[in-house]
């Protein structure tokens, strides 16, 4: 007979949140409206991780846009400062900086990370199909040299771990994960608002 396993602990994990935002049909009206208006303005955009996409300049956080889209996420950040059991008052949110990246067809977006901040996330504002998965790779240093074959990939064996975007998404994470942009495949663009969050 084998013995029980009388439990299973996951220690150390890496939390990843997913929210659909509510109401995100006139968040993305506006917020479109606003990007469209930095790319006017900024053709050229910045170089980041970004391989062929258009990367914009840091937004103003004092656009009545923005603050309506920060303002309207506002209860979701403030839940994952919860699961974290971090001190979830609203003067101690700080959102460090925002950006939003454009995607065309085959662009991508190079593996990263969000170096001084305690939670980085996306929005999608624009996610068509095949548009290019967000994915997430396995942070741990001390890796395994030796692995053997694997059935299926599961929480304890992945070393990626994909999302799908979609229109209204907000996928927030550590901002020590390290992330990728898989290829878009459409011929529409993928629009994404990216940000990091400070805690004062």
């Amino acid at each position: 007979m084998n013995d029980k396993v009388l439990n299973l602990n996951l220690v150390f994990s890496t939390p990843i949140w997913g929210f659909l935002v509510k109401d995100y049909t006139k968040l993305n009206i506006n917020m479109l409206e606003y990007i469209k208006e930095l790319q006017k303005s900024d053709p050229e955009g910045v170089n980041k991780s970004n391989v062929f996409g258009w990367h914009s300049k840091s937004f103003d956080m004092n656009n009545k846009k923005v603050s309506y889209f920060f303002e309207s996420i506002k209860p979701n950040i403030n839940n994952t400062l919860i699961d974290m059991g971090w001190d979830d008052l609203d003067n101690k949110i700080n959102i460090t900086s925002a950006w939003s990246i454009i995607n065309k067809k085959n662009a991508s977006n190079e593996r990263h990370i969000h170096s001084n901040s305690y939670i980085s996330a996306v929005y999608y504002v624009c996610a068509p199909n095949n548009c290019g998965d967000i994915l997430f790779h396995d942070p741990r240093q001390a890796k395994v040299i030796r692995k053997p074959n694997t059935i299926k990939a599961n929480k304890l064996n992945a070393e990626v771990v994909n999302i799908t975007p979609q229109s209204g998404l907000l996928v927030l994470f550590p901002s020590y994960l390290y992330h990728s942009v898989a290829k878009n495949n459409s011929d529409e663009e993928r629009i994404i608002i990216s940000f990091n969050i400070d805690i004062k």
